[in-house]
């Protein structure tokens, strides 16, 4: 444990030096894990004149995010800007083809670089961090288009270092569960309609009170199939907690509910392709 903190402060550090090249920063903020602790390094490092958040408003976001940013961004005293993201818009985007995630960040990136140029900023920057390299990330290549920084990415801050970090720093983000954007939860060219995002979106709220960590609902038409924590699985079948989570997916009109028993992990929708 020792070792891993000094790790994750040797990696503080480097941010911190990263971010000093800065004169000042326009970040991508989500309200999550990780851009709550990029923004209140930022903070520390430049100042609350030189740093302005920027929040994206969509279809796609749970709307408990959103909430979630709005409360974070009072303890920081800086400015927090708001943008309606237009991906829903673009029939890439909506045939949830595997690109789909570049599609989404170039809609949000694009839009960042406008409110960049307004606010005479040149540094945009983002909450990708090390761990992040595990897994499919299409939309890596709209951040190389736009030129936004990944300042935990470059420190090889990982999640784990993050959560380590953001707990001794008391932010209350800490130990808050991965919330990825609703289109996450489609197997790929299964058609994305608002209609289904509000769907996801409803279902997976009412199975969030039954007290399931990281819940996913993936949705395949007629059938839904849940992932939670591999250590929550045994729970499911006891207190007859299946029974309500069938109750309550048979409102939305799953004619087959699933259990996946490999637990949640992310990405799990990515093993069907190959990373390019």
């Amino acid at each position: 444990m020792q070792k891993q903190v000094r790790d994750s402060n040797h990696k503080l550090e480097k941010l911190r030096k990263i971010l000093k090249n800065y004169k000042n920063v326009l970040i991508a903020y989500s309200g999550g894990v990780d851009s709550t602790f990029l923004l209140k390094v930022a903070v520390d490092i430049l100042g609350k004149k030189n740093v302005i958040a920027a929040t994206a408003i969509s279809q796609t976001y749970p709307k408990d995010d959103l909430s979630c940013a709005k409360k974070n961004i009072k303890q920081f005293g800086i400015k927090q800007l708001f943008l309606k993201t237009g991906e829903m818009s673009n029939k890439n985007f909506v045939r949830n083809i595997p690109d789909r995630c570049y599609w989404c960040k170039n809609e949000l990136f694009g839009r960042l670089a406008e409110l960049a140029k307004k606010y005479k900023i040149k540094i945009i920057c983002d909450g990708t961090n090390y761990s992040d390299r595990d897994d499919y990330r299409p939309g890596m290549k709209a951040a190389e288009k736009w030129n936004v920084k990944h300042p935990l990415l470059e420190s090889e801050l990982s999640k784990n270092d993050i959560r380590l970090l953001s707990k001794k720093m008391k932010l209350p983000t800490w130990n808050k569960e991965a919330s990825p954007c609703l289109a996450s939860r489609f197997p790929y060219w299964y058609k994305i309609t608002p209609e289904k995002l509000k769907k996801i979106s409803d279902a997976e709220n009412e199975l969030k009170k039954l007290q399931l960590t990281n819940l996913r609902l993936r949705d395949y038409q007629d059938t839904a199939r849940i992932e939670i924590d591999k250590n929550q699985l045994n729970r499911i079948f006891k207190n007859d907690m299946h029974k309500k989570i069938v109750a309550i997916l048979s409102k939305y009109n799953y004619a087959y509910i699933t259990l996946d028993l490999e637990g949640y992990r992310t990405g799990s929708l990515n093993k069907i392709i190959k990373k390019p």
